[in-house]
């Protein structure tokens, strides 16, 4: 089945659109992250996919506001920047020997959320159902 925007006239077609290739870089990074030797949110946060996305979800993120769209495009600024969190986390636990441990156990537990907060909101977009976020 085709999720792709059917109806020209639905005002909501091009930004539905949009973060379905916001979902995708994301995940693209993501993947990347499983598939080379770095870490899963070390690809997430640094590489250009990733990165392109957010710009992207900034300049669009007006387009959809007031709609089920909007909880998307939080969903997916949220990823980003709670992953950011936690890598700096991670980062200040790799300063110490004992902390080293930790850090990697962070890393690796962002980086599965990461996979299940792409996957998630990509799904319930394909779906058309809104995301539980937070009131702005």
């Amino acid at each position: 089945m085709n999720h792709l925007p059917q109806n020209l006239d639905d005002p909501l077609a091009g930004p539905r659109l949009w973060a379905h290739i916001m979902y995708g870089l994301h995940a693209f990074s993501a993947i990347s992250g499983v598939l080379t030797s770095a870490t899963i949110v070390g690809a997430f946060l640094f590489g250009w996919p990733s990165i392109i996305a957010v710009i992207l979800n900034y300049i669009k993120r007006g387009e959809v506001r007031d709609t089920w769209l909007d909880s998307h495009y939080r969903w997916q600024l949220r990823t980003f920047w709670f992953a950011l969190l936690w890598g700096c986390v991670a980062g200040l636990l790799a300063l110490t020997i004992i902390g080293i441990f930790a850090a990697i156990l962070v890393l690796f537990v962002a980086g599965v959320w990461v996979l299940y907060r792409v996957t998630r909101g990509w799904v319930a977009l394909v779906d058309r159902k809104p995301m539980p976020v937070p009131a702005p």
